[in-house]
């Protein structure tokens, strides 16, 4: 599990785009808000709950890390943000018309615990998506080439934890209790800036933000140079083109 502890702005700038990737599949499947509710749960910096808002969705947004919720504020002011985590939701049961959690179930303790909640406030449909191509990627091939030790994180428990795939997120699903489970893999390309990405890392973002900051000033340097040769090897036209893939599910909550 990763640490998100004050890395608003530093997410804002950088990998709240990727994580927007979803968006187009998500906003498929549950169509034109026209008034309805919709519960934004893990929002993060607010960039998919001001998306849903002008969608014509009634949001409200839920997100536990206060830097993030400050980011949110000052970019997307008309957005309520609560401060609220799962597994435990202080909303009644049957609450919203649509709940989302963009990739939220692959960074809570208890994913199918955190998926029922998920069910218990969905009067109609959860739309929730998961890793099979995380970014993780990119930054393992620059720790290789810096020789550094890569960080260990903590692991979930094999009782929590299910399996990185489209039938795997749909099994972890199903246990948590949903009835109907409509799975979909999406591949999509983020063209990502390189200045970006490395303020992502400075910034303390993700796994690589966290290895980066546990390491001493000379394995940051073989770290920044490794870091530039990855991309000098893949740079297009000033931009990084990198792969991601991702599960959408789209779950009735009975």
């Amino acid at each position: 599990m990763k640490d998100w502890t004050g890395v608003g702005e530093a997410y804002s700038l950088s990998y709240a785009a990727l994580c927007a990737g979803t968006f187009p599949l998500m906003s498929e499947a549950l169509g034109a808000g026209r008034g309805r509710t919709l519960l934004d749960v893990g929002s993060g910096d607010g960039t998919l709950a001001a998306a849903w808002s002008e969608s014509g969705w009634a949001v409200t947004a839920c997100e536990p890390e206060e830097s993030m919720r400050t980011v949110s504020a000052a970019r997307h002011p008309a957005i309520h943000v609560v401060d609220e985590a799962l597994p435990d939701l202080s909303f009644a049961d049957g609450s919203f018309d649509a709940v989302t959690a963009n990739f939220v179930l692959n960074h809570v303790p208890s994913p199918r615990a955190s998926a029922a909640e998920l069910r218990r406030v969905a009067r109609e449909t959860v739309v929730a998506t998961t890793w099979t191509r995380s970014p993780s990627w990119l930054w393992a091939e620059v720790t290789r080439r810096a020789l550094v030790e890569p960080l260990t994180g903590r692991l979930l428990p094999e009782s929590e934890d299910f399996e990185r795939t489209a039938d795997g997120f749909e099994r972890m699903l199903r246990d948590a209790g949903f009835a109907r489970v409509a799975v979909v893999e999406h591949t999509w390309i983020w063209e990502a800036d390189p200045v970006v990405l490395w303020m992502s890392v400075e910034g303390g973002v993700a796994g690589a933000g966290a290895l980066y900051a546990a390491l001493g000033p000379d394995e940051r340097r073989s770290f920044r140079r490794a870091f530039d040769e990855v991309v000098n090897d893949r740079l297009v036209d000033r931009m990084l083109p990198l792969e991601h893939r991702a599960v959408v599910a789209v779950c009735a909550p009975v």
